[in-house]
């Protein structure tokens, strides 16, 4: 008997005549997240997406799947042939497993229209098995306590099981963004959140040694390990910021450190994304959270970005966020107590309403230092893969 895992996806049903592709996409996405399964293979039929797999690998593949982009549900399932009789003595088979069911329910989808019984006919006459094999069974149509699903197609897809996922568009439809990814909680969520549309993540993390240490930039790799799992794979530059962070401190008016600070991040992430061919950069902040989260001060950093910059979090409070990050893994990382380098060197009364003229007259000082420093900041980076 070959057990496997019935996908189904959800708005990439609605895409017209461009649905092939998004489909394809998807399950490569499939395929890659299950590459390390030596048994796994990934196909199409009608509608639906079938891994096929070792039962023992199952479960852990499940597991997997169920966090991919694209697919809102997942079911695992045993194939059997497509008759009749096959299929009754499967349904009692599989009744017989159930030890606690009152009440049961048997929904019977006929995809294959070549099969000589219709779907409500098939309906009937398995339960109409059932109920002579187990004179303890009702059948309960609203509320049962087993729900028998049957597909049948070339061959037949039986399960009791729907597992929700996290539905979206397949990673890698919508393009790259670059991705400004601290060790905080809200940066990894706007990720997964970009990702979830379909945009493939270049990672760009800011690591100001001694300032922060190794800890910390651990911390965000294994930040980026966590994402992957949804994202697809990622790829984290680990930027040296400690000489920029220090002159911006030097030379620039206190209030305003913190906003130029971000204004030059912007501008590495820009230079990176360019280099990575990402059309936007993704950022976790959220208005109003910060000093430097009000809409003047989103607005001075957005002031030097030539590409979109996204922020899928601008309208979230932090418990919503939370939420997402206790759902998807990331939040114990996130609290681990490693500072990154926006915790670090923060004004005790920053600016929260800065003027894009003045923040750049304060830049002038440094603006000519600052071209070779963000050149060398790039160019020195360490890239990882995950």
């Amino acid at each position: 008997m070959e057990h496997v895992i019935l996908v189904r996806y959800g708005e990439i049903a609605l895409k017209g005549l461009n649905r092939r592709y998004f489909i394809d996409l998807l399950v490569k996405n499939i395929k890659n997240t299950l590459r390390r399964f030596e048994s796994a293979k990934v196909k199409k039929i009608q509608g639906r997406i079938i891994v096929s797999i070792n039962e023992a690998e199952l479960s852990e593949a499940m597991q997997r799947v169920q966090k991919v982009f694209g697919i809102i549900s997942i079911s695992p399932a045993i194939v059997i042939e497509s008759k009749m009789d096959v299929i009754e003595e499967q349904a009692i088979k599989m009744m017989a497993e159930v030890s606690d069911a009152k009440t049961f329910k048997v929904t019977a989808k006929r995809g294959d229209k070549r099969f000589p019984i219709q779907s409500p006919e098939i309906g009937r006459r398995l339960g109409g098995v059932i109920l002579d094999a187990f004179e303890d069974l009702k059948v309960d149509l609203f509320e049962p306590d087993f729900n028998l699903w049957v597909e049948v197609r070339e061959q037949t897809y039986m399960y009791h099981q729907f597992i929700s996922c996290n539905g979206g568009l397949p990673v890698g439809c919508s393009g790259k963004g670059a991705l400004l990814l601290s060790g905080g909680i809200d940066s990894p969520i706007a990720g997964y959140q970009m990702a979830k549309r379909g945009v493939e993540l270049t990672c760009v993390y800011f690591h100001s040694f001694p300032y922060t240490s190794d800890r910390a930039k651990q911390k965000v790799v294994d930040l980026a390990k966590i994402m992957s799992q949804y994202c697809g794979k990622i790829q984290l530059y680990v930027v040296p910021f400690t000489e920029i962070q220090t002159k911006i401190v030097e030379l620039c008016p206190p209030r305003q450190t913190t906003i130029i600070m971000r204004r030059y991040m912007m501008r590495i992430a820009e230079m990176i994304a360019e280099k990575e061919g990402a059309k936007s950069l993704i950022t976790g902040e959220s208005l109003g959270q910060v000093a430097s989260q009000t809409m003047e001060g989103l607005g001075a950093t957005n002031a030097v970005a030539n590409i979109p910059v996204f922020r899928p979090l601008i309208g979230f409070d932090k418990t919503e966020i939370v939420e997402i990050a206790q759902r998807i893994g990331t939040f114990e990382t996130s609290i681990l107590p490693y500072e990154d380098c926006c915790t670090i060197f923060v004004p005790k009364h920053p600016e929260t309403k800065p003027k894009v003229s003045a923040i750049e007259k304060s830049e002038e000082s440094i603006q000519e230092i600052m071209v070779d420093m963000m050149t060398t900041a790039v160019s020195d980076a360490e890239i990882i893969i995950l």
